[in-house]
């Protein structure tokens, strides 16, 4: 039996690991940090979600009053569940799934659009293909529906936003150790210090050494992220941070198809050359943010990040499994990727009342610049590149040289934007959300292929929003919303720019949206939306002339979200939600033709997760996830089975500010595959997976 089998709860610091445990008092704490040094903390934990956000208008708004669909993971949620990545995180947000991303970074999809570029952090762009880690975020937010008129550009199912953690002005110090039973191994701290009233300090620091259930999958990450506060008079904060993160792992693309479905009994093995398998990816982030409230309400905010990520990667992988041969085909190639991203943004918000009429008038400005060198390189190999099923982890004889379609090029983005909104409250029961935004995007592709050349293209983008809501009661606000985003022909990446795409206009998503959110009593927020999302300006070949694209095609998603979350009780916290949803090529294009599936998007999917305190000392949490079938690309040639997976924990208060915990991952032992990246990389979801977490606060 495994070793943490065989270990007891009290002696999980022993055991072999490390980190995140959902601390209350410092979640308190990074929920409180905006509101200044007079603070009290108790000893309460903290519900799951939050009531009210910013980034979703810019201006604080109470979640009723936001007219589209968002879910909130609070760091709370994440260290209860001991959610390890955005991955993870996704399968528990209605209308969410994930794409495994050949193995080396994270992409997300929303409402059957994927993105690698749609994520940001407290609201500024982070748009670079990583994985990112939870160790000093206080929440997630996940935004559904076009976003371009807060976020700019792309976003056409949704965004993702990391809210991370800032000095509170109260002393909160914490560090976790955490392991599970295939080797994985964690600490992490979270040490928050006031060296005045108007001067606060807080480090958030991790470390990762850890093996999967996955043979010769292993990864070694670590970060660090030291911000400090200053209150320069009562109504003015500054914000400064840092982080360092260093991440390196085994690119696992996993495992190949066999005929229309995954091939079984291959769960923990590798196909490929893991040696030859990595990514890496180095990330610095330094942040300024600084707020000043005016009489009258007013309130001007600047926010700057300035990014330096470096980022390699390389697989072996399969690409094809013969079910008569009994052989794997394996393909291999590698990728540099480094970028420089610096953001601006500024904005004006008054709270006032003209005319009678109760409003919030926002008024902005962004501008930005990415620079990025992407270079591509296919692997040769100097043998065979077939290996039989009953063997597949090879040590590859491979050369890795530029192929004529391999990428190589140097991006240069630029983005300037203004936007307005108003949020109009002309009566009690009723709130309207207006604003349009203007972006001037260009982009510039350097291609040192033989056959290359320099590539420019400038994009003048409106994107509207329109919410209508209403509000019978003040616990019941029902809504109908408009939104529109753009995506430019040169893709999330921008290396997508050609000869050809730099003539064509943006991709264009609608989204038409009603819905409803009531608040129960407890304090249980229980949320509808019923939307349809059209994609249109997407590729396809001219029937008339093979030889030209054109934008006539189309795609359409159409969905009912459900979602309940924060607290039934002040013993009983909840996360749950049910999605509906259809997404299909209605026009052919470059990918497919008309009534293709999109892929990674199930008809029904359903998520609970809820954690009972029985007493201050002992709690217990259970959580079920069941996905419907879906398909893994948009041939839809192999299908996904449905599944469902039941998760447990146990939570325990030792004295002297000890807090231990116990989670169980796939408790019942289910077969599945959560996700994919293309028909023959399919990722096995883990075997019973048992976590030990120890914390201590002081």
């Amino acid at each position: 039996m495994d070793r943490l089998y065989k270990c007891s709860l009290a002696a999980a610091l022993l055991c072999g690991a490390v980190p995140a445990f959902a601390a209350d008092t410092m979640d308190a704490a990074a929920d409180a940090a905006a509101a200044g040094p007079d603070i009290v903390i108790t000893g309460e934990r903290v519900p799951y979600g939050v009531k009210v956000i910013s980034s979703a208008t810019k201006t604080n708004t109470d979640i009723k009053n936001v007219p589209q669909a968002l879910t909130i993971v609070s760091s709370a949620q994440i260290g209860d569940q001991q959610l390890r990545s955005i991955g993870d995180l996704l399968l528990f947000v209605p209308g969410a799934s994930y794409n495994s991303g050949e193995g080396n970074r994270d992409t997300l999809v929303l409402r059957g659009n994927s993105s690698t570029a749609d994520f940001f952090v407290d609201g500024v762009r982070d748009d670079v293909q990583y994985f990112r880690d939870f160790y000093n975020v206080d929440r997630v937010e996940v935004l559904k529906g076009p976003n371009a008129m807060i976020f700019g550009r792309g976003g056409g199912g949704g965004v993702l936003n990391r809210v991370l953690k800032k000095p509170s002005f109260t002393v909160a110090r914490g560090v976790t150790l955490a392991g599970d039973r295939w080797g994985g191994r964690r600490v992490s701290t979270d040490l928050d210090q006031p060296l005045s009233e108007t001067v606060g300090l807080r480090l958030n620091g991790v470390y990762e050494n850890s093996d999967s259930f996955r043979r010769h999958v292993d990864l070694k990450r670590y970060g660090i992220n030291p911000t400090a506060a200053l209150l320069a008079g009562p109504d003015t904060r500054i914000d400064l941070g840092y982080e360092y993160f260093h991440d390196r792992r085994t690119a696992d693309r996993g495992v190949p198809a066999n005929g229309d479905e995954p091939i079984r009994g291959f769960t923990r093995t590798f196909f490929g050359d893991p040696d030859k398998s990595f990514a890496r990816a180095n990330v610095n982030l330094a942040t300024l943010a600084i707020e000043h409230r005016f009489a009258e309400g007013l309130t001007l905010k600047n926010r700057m990040m300035f990014g330096d990520y470096d980022k390699f990667y390389q697989n072996i992988f399969p690409a094809s499994f013969s079910a008569a041969t009994g052989q794997v085909a394996l393909s291999g190639y590698n990728n540099r990727n480094d970028r420089r991203n610096l953001f601006s943004q500024t904005d004006l918000v008054w709270e006032n009342r003209l005319a009678g009429v109760d409003q919030t008038l926002l008024v902005g400005f962004e501008v930005g610049r990415e620079r990025s060198r992407n270079k591509r390189m296919t692997a040769s190999f100097t043998g065979s590149n077939t290996v039989p099923v009953a063997d597949p982890t090879v040590d590859a004889n491979v050369i890795f040289a530029p192929s004529a379609t391999d990428a190589d090029n140097r991006v240069r983005a630029t983005v300037a934007a203004l936007y307005v909104q108003d949020q109009i409250r002309p009566v009690k029961w009723l709130e309207i959300v207006a604003g349009l935004r203007f972006d001037s995007f260009k982009v510039d592709v350097d291609d040192f292929r033989t056959n290359g050349g320099e590539f420019s293209r400038r994009d003048h983008l409106w994107s509207p929003r329109l919410g209508v809501v209403l509000k019978p009661s003040d616990d019941l606000s029902i809504y109908a919303s408009y939104s529109r985003s753009y995506l430019p022909q040169s893709g999330d990446q921008f290396s997508g720019l050609t000869s050809i795409t730099e003539a064509l206009k943006p991709e264009r998503f609608d989204n038409y949206e009603v819905g409803a959110k009531l608040q129960l009593p407890g304090g249980l927020l229980a949320t509808a939306a019923l939307y349809q999302l059209d994609r249109t300006n997407t590729r396809a070949t001219d029937p008339l002339n093979p030889a030209n694209t054109v934008l006539t095609g189309t795609q359409r998603s159409r969905g009912l979200e459900l979602g309940l979350e924060r607290s039934i009780t002040s013993r009983w916290l909840i996360s749950a939600g049910y999605t509906l949803q259809k997404a299909e090529i209605t026009k052919t294009t470059a990918a497919a033709p008309e009534g293709r599936a999109v892929p990674l998007v199930p008809r029904h999917s359903f998520s609970l997760w809820n954690r009972y305190d029985f007493n201050k000392t002992i709690g217990a949490g259970l959580g079920v996830i069941a996905r419907s079938k879906s398909y893994t690309s948009i041939s839809n040639a192999v299908k996904l089975p449905g599944y469902a997976r039941v998760d447990a924990a146990l939570y325990y208060r030792l004295p002297f500010g000890v807090e231990a915990q116990v989670n169980v991952e796939n408790l019942l032992g289910a077969h599945y595959f959560p996700t994919a990246n293309s028909d023959n990389n399919i990722s096995p979801g883990a075997p019973r997976t048992v976590k030990a977490t120890v914390g201590y606060r002081f």
